[in-house]
């Protein structure tokens, strides 16, 4: 099988459960920055220990970004195809980003002033992979889907990747803060 196949040599590029759109369209452009937050995601999780907390928690992430990208990249008629957890973000799944940003949250101080980042390569990966989920919930406010909790998936995201830094700082860290 060879990686390439040229289908998408015309500005296309195909869609789940079929029909292809440009490659700038809206819901490719969703995908792409997701895409990017998946990647960022990814080099946070090689700057990890192996089989560890994080470790685990950035894998399913990055898997559940899948789910978000396979429902981003279904046609509106064919929405009815989605299975829920498997190409259909979930209320549960969002429910499950905000347990982990509690228990995260449980286990460090949470910094009352603005956070400058940096502290250790794992947390700094893991501020950018924040910005990059930003820019991603901010491209898919423009593609609104009906009755989705992909924008919510992606708000509450955020939110736990700027908590893993956090907590990735360790629990005597020196936050440098802006006064």
């Amino acid at each position: 099988m060879k990686i390439y196949t040229r289908d998408g040599d015309d500005g296309t590029t195909g869609l789940y459960f079929g029909g292809r759109t440009m490659k700038s369209s809206e819901p490719i452009e969703v995908n792409g920055a997701v895409d990017e937050a998946q990647a960022s995601l990814g080099w946070a999780r090689s700057l990890s220990e192996p089989s560890s907390r994080l470790y685990e928690l950035l894998v399913s992430l990055e898997r559940d970004l899948w789910v978000l990208m396979a429902e981003v990249a279904t046609l509106p008629a064919n929405r009815h195809k989605l299975s829920p957890n498997k190409s259909l973000v979930t209320q549960e799944m969002v429910a499950r980003i905000e347990a982990e940003i509690d228990s995260l949250s449980s286990e460090i101080e949470v910094p009352k002033e603005f956070v400058v980042p940096g502290e250790t390569q794992l947390s700094a990966a893991l501020d950018v992979a924040r910005t990059v989920i930003r820019r991603a919930e901010r491209v898919a406010v423009s593609y609104p889907l009906e009755k989705s909790f992909v924008v919510n998936y992606l708000n509450r995201l955020s939110d736990l990747a700027w908590t893993m830094a956090r907590w990735a700082e360790g629990p005597n860290h020196r936050t440098a803060r802006i006064h």
